[in-house]
């Protein structure tokens, strides 16, 4: 995997409960993307403040969240601006699930355990870089 030299600026923000998997998608980012500014929720009520606070290009969001869940989450987002990329995250790769995040807003849907690290280069890369 290459450093993106040309990517444009962008803001993002990861909301997710567990702390090793938001580090690691943290580090993925800022190792991938330097320009990039990455802020961190870890459940949903905190998410809605910094979504006010950092105006989000780009959002990553875990389906289940306490004090709010990730598709209230998404649907919040895109009533708010269509713009913005998101990203619902679960642990369950399920019909019904992605149906749910869809439905809901999200603009991919990725499973932990199956998406790649790649995948997610790729996905960052095809939403903001300067040249594809």
């Amino acid at each position: 995997m290459q450093i993106s030299r040309s990517f444009s600026v962008c803001h993002a923000l990861i909301v997710e409960e567990n702390a090793a998997f938001r580090q690691s998608l943290r580090e993925m980012l800022r190792t991938w993307f330097p320009s990039i500014f990455v802020e961190e929720a870890t459940d949903g009520l905190e998410a809605l403040q910094k979504l006010k606070m950092c105006r989000p290009d780009l959002v990553f969001v875990n389906m289940r969240l306490p004090r709010a869940n990730g598709l209230e989450i998404a649907k919040r987002i895109r009533d708010e601006n269509e713009q913005v990329v998101v990203v619902v995250l679960t642990s369950h790769d399920l019909p019904e699930y992605r149906k749910a995040a869809y439905e809901s807003g999200a603009t991919h849907f990725f499973a932990k355990g199956i998406s790649t690290s790649d995948e997610i280069y790729k996905l960052v890369r095809c939403h903001f870089s300067c040249s594809v």
